[in-house]
């Protein structure tokens, strides 16, 4: 690794003393990043492990969303748990901090830097370590590509439980680390359920092996679910077992226009009794989201214009029966005047088509400008009401207002863009947001996590009590606070932490 000490260290003092612009919070007192610390970490990883080029660091240290922007002088690269044992070790002893990084493709800036974080990124972990074909049990390394490892199942007759929109880059560890949603969990439910075991690196470069492929296993505590959605805070996930369930036999997708959102909930109803045990999907998003994909990603509405739509999928071993059964379903939708229009399909390049119209709504929006992105679950009576309150409150302001999200689990993703970030328009969305899903016994973040966006929103969903519990938990496991700070836990726990 080739740098100019006296810049270097320049550019780590600078980086040290900056004040974050998005969060408002003031930098920690870790240890500030040097030449011999650089040399050792080169030691432990090679010449292509260690990062410190400005033009290298770039795509480390801005988000997906560019709405967070960190300063990290070096971005490391650990090919084996034992390298991400040893750099976590020396962190440690060091007062570094360290933000563990996947495929960096969350949207609440928790796989970026605040300031100076070292970027510890596991895209060379992307192994895979064995796959057990009778029960379905795949273990593999952090860093290994959704698609890729669903490319791999595939040929196997299995399927990954997990589907998301940014599946071509995101990876298994952030996955886990995040407790990523998508669009299966009504079909296979969450990672809670489906990772069987998890390998983890604590702060002190302890390496915690969980990685169990057994699905039954009650001996002590569950530690791997500690793990599951802790977004780096507690260790560093290293590898993953994960149940892949049988790969279906035939797919079928209806896509329906919908004049109100009462119909699009009598939509999911229906569904549930006439599909049952095969229906895999079920998604809805309104006209401003259709008018987003149609107008910056030029996809083709097969349908005549409607206030919304919904996306059902079933997914089953029978092609002939599910097929039937779908087309039945919206024969009795549109008779019952349930939806306006409908086209049902089980030919892949239509179902993909299809599906494209709901999955690229977020890289629509991005075009559009500056998105404010809330993810929430509320009772699926009131998952609109959000939207259309939101639409009131910002008028004049907003550029668009949308909602889309999955029908299945009661989960909304709200959005809202600008032409450039507006502090007027956010504060009339936040708290609101949050205080409307509290009032509604909802959760702030049904599948994106905290992150830097919303760690002192936490108390709107968990209670004061549940949060000291996760402070402790914290404490106990990385008493220095060197992992992913900043994030997760709300700023009034931060000072708590032994530094």
């Amino acid at each position: 690794v080739m740098f100019v000490r006296s810049g270097f260290r320049a550019l780590s003092a600078r980086f040290a003393r900056l004040a974050s612009t998005t969060t408002g919070v003031s930098r920690l007192p870790f240890a500030v990043l040097q030449p011999k610390d650089v040399q050792v970490f080169s030691e432990i990883l090679g010449p292509r492990g260690v990062l410190t080029s400005l033009d290298d660091l770039d795509a480390y240290n801005v988000d997906w969303l560019r709405l967070y922007k960190g300063n990290s002088a070096a971005v490391l690269r650990p090919t084996t748990t034992e390298q991400v044992s040893r750099v976590l070790r020396y962190c440690n002893d060091r007062n570094l901090p360290v933000v563990p990084q996947g495929g960096n493709t969350g949207l609440v800036g928790g796989s970026v830097p605040v300031f100076d974080e070292i970027v510890l990124s596991t895209s060379l972990m992307n192994r895979l370590l064995s796959f057990d074909a009778s029960s379905g049990a795949l273990t593999c390394q952090a860093g290994c590509i959704l698609q890729n490892l669903d490319s791999y199942l595939e040929d196997r007759g299995h399927v990954m439980p997990l589907d998301l929109g940014a599946k071509g880059s995101c990876q298994i560890g952030g996955n886990v680390a995040t407790n990523a949603g998508g669009i299966r969990l009504l079909r296979y439910g969450s990672l809670h359920g489906s990772v069987l075991g998890v390998e983890a690196v604590l702060a002190d470069g302890t390496v915690i092996d969980s990685l169990s492929p057994l699905r039954k296993d009650n001996t002590g505590y569950d530690v791997k679910q500690l793990f599951i959605g802790s977004e780096g805070t507690l260790g560093v996930i290293t590898a993953v077992s994960i149940l892949t369930p049988p790969r279906p036999q035939s797919i079928n997708v209806s896509f329906m226009g919908c004049d109100s959102f009462d119909k699009v909930i009598s939509v999911y109803r229906e569904a549930r009794h006439a599909l049952g045990e095969i229906l895999s999907a079920c998604e809805f998003m309104d006209a401003e989201a259709m008018r987003l994909v149609s107008t910056h990603l030029s996809l083709h509405n097969p349908l005549s214009d409607f206030p919304f739509y919904a996306l059902v999928e079933t997914s089953g071993s029978n092609p002939d029966h599910d097929q039937q059964k779908m087309e039945l379903f919206l024969e009795h939708v549109l008779n019952s005047d349930i939806a306006g229009d409908g086209t049902v399909s089980g030919e892949l390049s239509k179902v993909q088509a299809l599906w494209c119209l709901r999955e690229r709504i977020t890289e629509a929006l991005r075009i559009d400008g500056t998105v404010y992105k809330y993810d929430v679950s509320i009772p699926v009576d009131k998952l609109y009401e959000l939207v259309e309150q939101m639409r009131v409150r910002t008028s004049g302001l907003a550029k668009s207002v949308t909602g889309y999200g999955h029908l299945g689990d009661g989960n909304l993703h709200l959005n809202l863009t600008s032409d450039g970030f507006d502090p007027g328009l956010k504060a009339l969305i936040e708290p609101f947001v949050y205080e409307w899903t509290a009032q509604q016994k909802g959760s702030i973040s049904a599948e994106h996590g905290l992150g830097q966006m919303k760690p002192d929103c936490i108390y709107y969903s968990k209670s004061v009590e549940t949060v000291q519990l996760m402070h402790n938990i914290k404490e106990l496991l990385d008493p220095n606070g060197i992992l992913n700070p900043y994030k997760t836990l709300p700023r009034d726990r931060w000072t708590d932490q032994t530094l």
